[in-house]
């Protein structure tokens, strides 16, 4: 297939494993989430296929049936691209590939490939290049052939694009020179956070798309981009922002996701630094979205992974415009979600709605802060 082809050709399928230990609904909601990544990353997604199983296939993911299923769907349909919604291994990606004769992705290529369609600064493109490595280092045998062809193009973004090699101890040498690089980076920005370290610092943070950008427009009157798609933040975005005459320091960070690639959580170290070295974090949660308990207990679990768990937080529901118009604020505030999720607030950060209630909290919130640490330093 050319390269010329290959980027003519954007349909896809999209392929999950219904096992013991993720229940019908769960797959659905995956399948969805999976969907709009590939919607973000430029898919037109002609079908979706599931299997049941206890787990998934160890040698092709899903049964033989299921795959000549979606061979079958593949010949008689122009599909370019089968993204399937777990991390494939090196073993699955030959057997599979070698069945359905198209370009296999699974979410953890999928995600990386979003990355780097968004990473801007040298700084992310950096830490998006050695995830990138880390993830086909042990997908070099089967996978190189086909980032001869890249130029660019859906699935085909990375390290790839320039110069192709096919010795591992290249690659090793280059995963090796980045991590210099990013090691140097961090210490020059672990320095940059140090020099600001006496003012109140507060992160955003919380499930990719749930609104945080535009929050941090609202609040520092910046013009961050903001927009309904997956990953739009990579870069940690830091504002001064200043409520009541009490100033903190504002931090806009990459949204979590449901298996969120572990070569991405290490290499955007020094973003979740950012978080870790907050006095506050405000979860934003898009109270609209049908499984937004999920996405708060994702969010939690990633903290958890980072041993930020014990972090003071601010909930803020986002996005009430988008749900039941017979449900009123008054309703919420007084819900059991409200009682369970103290400190919390709804708002609509696009409509602008209860924003000057969003900030009397938080100015309370950072207040409290700012007097605990310095009791007789007055606003």
């Amino acid at each position: 297939m050319t390269n010329s082809s290959i980027l003519q050709n954007t349909n896809a399928v999209l392929v999950a494993c219904e096992s013991n230990e993720q229940s019908h609904e769960k797959t659905i909601d995956n399948l969805e989430e999976l969907a709009f990544l590939s919607e973000t990353a430029g898919f037109n997604t002609l079908r979706i296929f599931t299997q049941k199983l206890i787990k998934p296939n160890g040698v092709t993911y899903v049964g033989s049936g299921k795959l000549d299923e979606i061979a079958d769907f593949i010949r008689n349909n122009p599909v370019g691209f089968a993204v399937f919604d777990d991390e494939l291994s090196p073993t699955q990606l030959r057997n599979i590939e070698d069945v359905l004769q198209v370009r296999i992705l699974d979410r953890t290529h999928l995600i990386l490939d979003i990355f780097a369609m968004r990473a801007k600064t040298s700084y992310a493109k950096a830490q998006v290049e050695l995830a990138q490595y880390q993830y086909l280092l042990p997908r070099l045998t089967r996978m190189w052939t086909h980032l001869e062809r890249q130029r660019g193009g859906i699935g085909l973004r990375g390290p790839g694009e320039t110069e192709i090699e096919t010795d591992r101890r290249v690659i090793r040498d280059k995963i090796s020179a980045l991590k210099d690089q990013l090691v140097q980076i961090d210490k020059q920005m672990s320095v940059q956070r140090k020099n600001r370290t006496k003012i109140i610092r507060v992160a955003l943070v919380g499930y990719t798309n749930a609104g945080k950008s535009t929050i941090m427009n609202l609040l520092s009157k910046s013009d961050l981009l903001a927009e309904n798609r997956l990953f739009a933040t990579l870069d940690t975005t830091t504002r001064k922002v200043v409520i009541n005459n009490l100033p903190f320091l504002l931090s806009d960070t990459v949204g979590f996701i449901r298996k969120l690639p572990h070569q991405l959580i290490e290499s955007f170290k020094s973003t979740l630094d950012e978080i870790r070295e907050s006095d506050l974090l405000v979860h934003v949660v898009d109270v609209s979205h049908k499984n937004y308990q999920e996405q708060i207990i994702t969010v939690r679990n990633t903290l958890a992974e980072l041993n930020l768990q014990d972090k003071s937080v601010l909930l803020v529901f986002n996005k009430i415009d988008n749900i039941d118009d017979k449900i009123s604020t008054d309703d919420l505030q007084k819900s059991w979600i409200a009682y369970e999720n103290t400190p919390c607030i709804f708002i609509s950060a696009k409509q602008g709605l209860f924003i000057d209630e969003f900030r009397g909290l938080l100015f309370e919130l950072v207040k409290k802060i700012h007097f605990d640490r310095y009791p007789y330093n007055a606003i």
